[in-house]
């Protein structure tokens, strides 16, 4: 009795010094994450992170564009099918936590010499019929947490995976939108492209019958006509480009290049996305699918590391085996030809052991730089959300002085084109004045343009966009 009390302490004590070694569970690395995003305001209401996409962008073409793109989208089926497949490597791991069990069974029919070293009695024949059938299982002493370590670390790759799957949709999704407002920017540049084509060739006439009625110069008419064709110019090149963006926004949504339906530009009408509140900082870790990849990678490689260490450990095992075997089918199951065994290993790496310590030495490298990489992962999100909350900011701005810009030229273009009439002012005054208002009209565009696609990088910055639209 006292013997096998001390047998159990010693076990147990082997037990806990193993559990000590491997070390203990996962716990979330140290952040100095700051109380609030640089440059938000005071966070109220609903964030914009908890807003669905069908909710931000109230626009009907950019939303069939997007749920379209989340059904279709190449990127996004591929990031699916690497879900499958980890969920496979899972399942395979999952089975080293239980028993192995393998059935065989035979026959064999054999012929021994009659004149070897051992004469053969004259009744016994030589020749021999053999019948068997044996069901053994195995099982490994998870002691030192091997296996539980092993399974971890493949659930914690399959929650990446998932997670790596939400990232793709959020960059999928702020994809199509960029593309998209890029899209209707070059719309609203074609527009006034037209306009000035039409504005320009309206001169051209009025500059040609002043200089048949002698009162400009032929280099009027000359300088009229190279505005015209300038205008042109810049409305063959924006076709292009409409094209192009079209292109891109029907590969994104999974289908061949081609035409994308949405409603007539309004130059005058288009306003941007009103802002909303952007939330707390606290929320960013859980809510941005990229930082809980990381994680979730970080929590696998500190489960394979716990998984070598313990290789450092014996491994004990369970073996059992029942059957039976006989020369005729009718006795092969009955009790006399019953066969069994049982067993118990132990293993202890000797010679292998210094390989291990290496082993151990290379997973804590590796856990070391996921570590580092979950660190920089946050250090990131943090960052594009200032990025974006900046760049907000800044365009909003920027688009106000851009409209006051546009109506001041809009009123000195109309002042020169009369006083040009009158004979007051001269070419030289109306080309830059048409000019100039030209390229203010086209820059506004370009501000409203990057107003509108700051919110989708601050919506893509908190993590907001990954969510499947109802009944996807």
């Amino acid at each position: 009795m006292k013997k096998n009390m001390r047998n159990l302490m010693v076990l147990a004590s082997a037990t806990l010094l193993g559990a000590c070694a491997v070390g203990g569970d996962y716990k979330r690395p140290s952040l100095n994450t700051p109380e609030s995003f640089r440059g938000a305001p005071l966070a109220s209401g609903q964030s914009l992170a908890e807003m669905a996409w069908w909710q931000i962008y109230q626009d009907p073409a950019l939303n069939t564009l997007l749920r379209a793109a989340l059904e279709n989208n190449y990127d996004v089926r591929i990031a699916l099918t690497r879900i499958d497949e980890f969920r496979a490597v899972a399942g395979i791991a999952g089975y080293g936590s239980i028993p192995t069990v393998n059935a065989t069974g035979g026959a064999t029919r054999s012929r021994i010499t009659t004149v070897g070293p051992t004469p053969l009695p004259s009744t016994v024949s030589p020749v021999r019929t053999t019948l068997g059938g044996e069901i053994s299982a195995s099982y490994e002493i998870d002691f030192w947490q091997r296996i539980a370590n092993i399974n971890a670390a493949a659930r914690a790759d399959l929650l990446a995976s998932e997670f790596a799957s939400d990232t793709t949709r959020i960059s999928v999704l702020s994809n199509v939108a960029t593309t998209y407002f890029g899209l209707r920017a070059l719309d609203q540049q074609k527009v006034i492209a037209q306009k000035t084509v039409s504005l320009r060739e309206d001169f051209l006439k009025l500059t040609r019958a002043q200089f048949e009625r002698g009162v400009v110069p032929a280099l009027d008419v000359n300088r009229a006509d190279a505005s015209v064709a300038i205008a042109r110019l810049l409305l063959t090149d924006l076709n292009a480009q409409i094209v192009q963006a079209e292109n891109l926004l029907q590969i994104l949504t999974g289908s061949m290049p081609g035409p994308v339906v949405r409603t007539a530009a309004d130059v005058e009408g288009l306003a941007p996305i009103p802002d909303v509140p952007v939330g707390v900082p606290s929320t960013l870790l859980e809510r941005r699918p990229d930082v809980r990849q990381a994680e979730n990678v970080l929590v696998g490689a500190n489960a394979r590391l716990k998984a070598v260490k313990a290789s450092l450990f014996p491994s004990i095992s369970l073996t059992g085996a029942l059957g039976s075997q006989s020369r005729e089918f009718g006795n092969l199951f009955t009790g006399p030809a019953q066969t069994w065994s049982f067993g118990l290993g132990l293993l202890q790496p000797i010679l292998d052991v210094n390989r291990n310590r290496y082993q151990v030495d290379i997973f804590s490298a590796r856990e070391q730089q996921v570590i580092l990489g979950y660190q920089q992962t946050v250090a990131q999100a943090f960052r594009e959300v200032g990025d974006a909350l900046a760049a907000r900011a800044g365009y909003g701005e920027a688009l106000g002085l851009q409209n006051q810009q546009v109506a001041a030229l809009r009123a000195a273009r109309e002042l020169v084109a009369k006083r040009y009439a009158a004979g007051y002012s001269s070419y030289f005054e109306v080309i830059d004045a048409d000019r100039v208002l030209l390229d203010a009209e086209l820059a506004r565009v370009q501000v409203l343009r990057n107003t509108n696609t700051s919110l989708v990088q601050l919506y893509k910055a908190l993590g907001g966009g990954w969510q499947l639209p109802p009944g996807g």
